[in-house]
């Protein structure tokens, strides 16, 4: 069972018959018998009428507005198929066409559309209805069109019934790409996807982020400023505005609506690029009110009209600007234009749009160029009715060559030659003189493997029916007076780049740069963008990369942080610096003035060995603890200063391992030394018993340096092994990495000097002990210096090292270092060479003798003395005995001492004089 549906449409385009509906061929425009009928879509006329009665009748509306682009495409088609028809490509078999014109409205293109449904040689038209259209044999095999997207989108849902193919020429909506919506539509250009892609790659490549849309309402313009939107979001390009333009020029709101976006375009100053998704008569209009308002700016032009020369022939064109357009690769058309050149000798009974352009030929031939463009476009067919044909015809024979599209008519002749492809593939093995030879299903999945050879190369259909050509960019440029449609480079759409043929075309299109079209000034390198309270991530304001982050290119969202501590940078960088590396150097002046003090210290400790050496036998060197005892602690100075050589320069393992150790190791060594000689002064000039016993049993020299100096020894070699010093780079200081010693463990650090300064104050106590001892020989006293001077210096550097930073800082051990030494090496052994060199009267065992004996006597008699005083508790008389040898008498039991001069007093006894000689050369052997 079928329901038939009856069609009997209501529109004709003609020239010598009333433009109204007779019967249902009055409908078609363009037509051709054939073996198989392949049917036509276009958008000759711009617009249909629209009645003002009241009610609305069901009744198609004739049309207006000639559209000569639209009108050379039906030509190409047909001049495509009679191309087929004369070759050998189908063997016999002839194409012939039905063309219809949808006035760019979906109801004219539906009923156009349903009349392809209808069952072929089928008197009534009728389209039947069936569950299974498998055998089912329409009117036509396939169908080319339509021109505008919104009417493919829906003749292909209608087309999608039957599956019959439709190849279009000129619909690019990204929507149709869709197979499950629109499984049996096909096209010879690139979808919207690549155009806009195309677009948002100029726009990034030439600075821009700031620009305005304006699009027509309607699915196209919909679907392409979705695209677009998305593209641009994706590269950082924001869209200042969006303005849509009524969709059909008979809408009573499109002239207000072109004012408004014009004003939107005067109001945005900083909005110098427009790109435009509309029709050719939409941009005519918008473009005419532009020059009005004098707007000059740069439009990127969609595939729509980047090629359309009414609109670059416009007066005062180039008073807008410039025009930057992306145009299908066009082809070999010269046969076709060759067609055109030939076309008044063909007959107009069977092509209507052809008998239409003769007619408006007729009435708009007394105008210019431009002015003859605009008249034909502006007639309606209701206009040229009104002329009876007393006027007469007139050919202008270079006008449809100079509207040519190159891009639109190649795709157009592709379109054909895919179809007839597509035949020939199926009609090898059938007669397909026979229309029932095959179905458009059939023929629908044999264009799906078509290849066609196009130039140089081949095309063929993707999985989603797109034939992947590329694009041409277009530039308006005006040469010798005109408004030229040049090609600037080729658009890659696989690789998503431009090509350019020359380096003028190039400089071309680095001129585009030099217009600035963004919200915000960019920000240089050294800055990154702040988003503003604005919604649009395209406004921002600048701001300084902070210290230690840089920015090295334009416009960059965050800074980046050099890479690692090695390196630094200033606020507002574009780069980072390697940090300058700092240590103490050999040429740093500060450091060559402490080698010096060392070098000094050094040859002062080679002339004291040199001075001792030579005067060996002299008392002022024996009473030094002899020349071993010097030369162990002369040595352990020259280690000292020589330990200073390794906090200089650039620090290295062995050399943070090796300086403390040996300051630590020579210098406990030194202050060993020095405490045996302070026990052993004390130990000789000593008249306490109880002191003297003490003293003996500590005075064990060899034992006592081998131990002290072991325990230190010992704590420097656990230090090493556990937590052992290593080379460390230290960042505190913004721009520098000063290379330092780490001691590795401070708590071991801590043990070693506190070690030290404990032998140093037992050498201090006992030194102090003995500071009255001679004059000339007192070392105890300047023992006592030395260790204050010590002292001193190493309090001051505990704040001092724990507060000082940077390169210097082991210049201040250095300091302490060499201070201490060059103290304990002074008092130690400058006062002896000091006489030994200037008191040479002194330095003899007969003046020693002298000297040591005096004192002798002096420490006895304050010994008797003391030793009265304790008696006296037990005695009522006491009689104490003066240095002069004078005598006070006081009644003690009647007892009475005496001590005269040479005289000795040990415990309230009188010794003679050759005991006291006695007791001072032991003293004498002792020291």
């Amino acid at each position: 069972m079928a329901f038939v549906i009856f069609l009997i449409p209501c529109f004709v385009v003609g020239t010598d018959v009333a433009f109204s509906c007779q019967n249902a061929e009055d409908f078609v425009g363009a037509s051709s018998p054939g073996d198989i009928i392949i049917g036509g879509l276009f958008a000759v006329h711009s617009e249909m009428l629209h009645p003002e009665e009241d009610p609305i009748k069901p009744v198609i509306q004739n049309c207006a507005g000639f559209e000569i682009q639209v009108f050379l495409q039906t030509l190409a088609m047909i001049h495509a198929i009679e191309t087929i028809n004369n070759s050998t490509l189908l063997s016999g078999v002839t194409l012939g066409y039905e063309i219809y014109d949808t006035c760019a409205e979906v109801t004219k293109a539906m009923a156009s559309a349903l009349r392809f449904l209808s069952k072929f040689n089928s008197s009534e038209d009728a389209v039947e209805f069936k569950c299974n259209y498998s055998d089912y044999i329409p009117r036509v095999k396939a169908v080319t069109g339509a021109s505008y997207s919104e009417v493919s989108m829906a003749v292909s849902r209608l087309l999608a019934l039957q599956l019959i193919p439709q190849v279009s020429s000129a619909s690019s909506a990204e929507i149709l790409s869709d197979k499950i919506r629109f499984p049996s539509f096909f096209r010879t250009i690139p979808s919207d996807f690549h155009q806009t892609r195309a677009m948002t790659r100029l726009i990034c490549e030439s600075g821009w982020n700031w620009i305005g849309v304006i699009a027509t309402d309607d699915d196209n313009g919909r679907f392409a400023l979705e695209s677009f939107g998305i593209q641009a979001m994706a590269n950082n390009v924001c869209i200042a505005f969006k303005e849509m333009l009524p969709a059909y020029l008979s809408d009573s709101t499109f002239h207000t609506k072109v004012d408004q976006a014009i004003e939107k375009i005067v109001k945005e100053k900083r909005v110098n690029v427009i790109v435009v998704f509309m029709r050719q008569f939409h941009v005519l209009k918008l473009f005419k009110k532009a020059i009005e308002k004098n707007v000059n700016k740069i439009w990127i032009a969609s595939d729509n009209w980047s090629t359309a020369v009414k609109i670059s022939t416009i007066p005062n064109i180039r008073q807008l600007g410039t025009v930057v357009g992306f145009g299908f690769k066009n082809g070999d058309i010269s046969s076709f234009q060759e067609f055109l050149r030939n076309l008044h000798k063909k007959p107009i009974e069977n092509n209507k749009f052809l008998g239409e352009y003769i007619m408006l030929l007729s009435v708009c031939a007394h105008l210019e160029y431009h002015d003859f463009q605009t008249c034909i476009a502006n007639q309606s067919q209701d206009n040229l009715l009104e002329n009876d044909g007393s006027k007469p015809q007139i050919w202008k024979d270079d006008f449809l060559n100079a509207n040519v599209e190159p891009g639109f008519i190649h795709s157009t002749m592709l379109a054909v030659y895919a179809i007839a492809h597509a035949i020939k593939g199926l009609c090898k093995d059938r007669d397909c003189k026979d229309p029932s030879a095959f179905t458009p299903w059939e023929l629908l999945e044999e264009l799906k493997k078509v290849v066609i050879t196009d130039g140089d190369k081949e095309v063929k259909f993707d999985s989603n029916g797109d034939m992947s050509t590329s694009y041409d960019v277009l530039l308006w440029k005006e040469i010798d007076g005109h408004m030229e449609i040049t090609t600037m480079a080729e658009y890659d759409a696989e690789k998503g780049g431009f090509i350019f043929e020359d380096e003028e075309k190039k400089k071309d299109f680095l001129a585009l740069k030099k217009v600035q079209s963004t919200c915000s000034q960019p920000c240089s390198p050294g800055q990154v963008k702040k988003v503003t309270e604005s919604p649009h991530t395209c406004c921002y304001e600048c701001i300084y990369c902070p210290e230690n982050h840089y920015s090295n290119k334009t416009d960059m969202d965050y800074c980046y942080r050099c890479n690692n501590k090695t390196y630094w940078a200033p606020i507002n960088s574009s780069t980072c610096y390697r940090k300058t590396i700092y240590f103490l150097a050999w040429t740093d002046w500060f450091a060559i003035f402490l080698l010096l003090l060392s070098a000094f210290g050094v040859v002062l400790v080679l002339s004291i060995c040199v001075i001792f050496t030579k005067n060996l036998d002299t008392p002022v060197v024996k009473a030094s603890g002899g020349l071993t005892v010097c030369y162990i602690i002369l040595f352990s100075h020259f280690l000292i200063f020589l330990s200073t050589v390794f906090f200089i320069d650039i620090p290295t393992e062995f050399k943070c391992k090796t300086r403390q150790a040996l300051f630590g190791i020579s210098f406990t060594l030194c202050i060993s030394c020095i405490l045996i000689k302070s026990l052993k002064i004390l130990l000789a000039f000593s008249f306490d018993p109880k002191l003297q016993n003490f003293l003996k049993c500590m005075y064990k020299p060899i034992p006592t340096v081998v131990t002290c100096t072991g325990i230190q020894v010992i704590i420097c070699t656990f230090w090493l092994i556990f937590r052992t010093p290593f080379v460390n780079q230290n960042f505190s200081i913004p721009r520098a990495i000063i290379l330092e010693c780490n001691e590795g463990s401070i708590v071991a650090f801590g043990i070693m000097l506190g070690y030290i300064a404990a032998l140093a104050f037992i050498c201090f106590i006992f030194a102090f002990k003995g500071r009255k001892l001679p004059e000339n020989y007192n070392e105890a006293k300047f023992i006592t210096f030395g260790m204050l001077i010590y002292f001193i210096a190493w309090i001051v550097f505990i704040p001092v090292y724990a507060t000082t930073f940077g390169k210097y800082l082991p210049a201040v051990e250095i300091i302490v270092v060499l201070i201490s030494n060059y103290g304990i090496l002074c008092c130690t052994f400058l006062p002896k060479c000091y006489i030994i060199i200037y008191k040479q009267e002194t330095n003899t065992k007969s003046a020693f003798l002298k000297m040591v004996y005096t004192y002798s006597s002096k420490s006895a008699g304050s010994v008797a003395v003391s030793q009265a005083s304790l008696d006296s508790k037990s005695s009522s008389f006491r009689a104490t005995v003066t240095d002069s040898g004078k005598t006070e008498n006081d009644s003690v039991n009647g007892n009475c001492h005496f001590q005269v001069p040479g005289q000795s007093l040990i415990k309230g006894k009188v010794l003679p004089k050759h005991a006291t000689r006695t007791m001072v050369r032991k003293r004498v052997s002792s020291i």
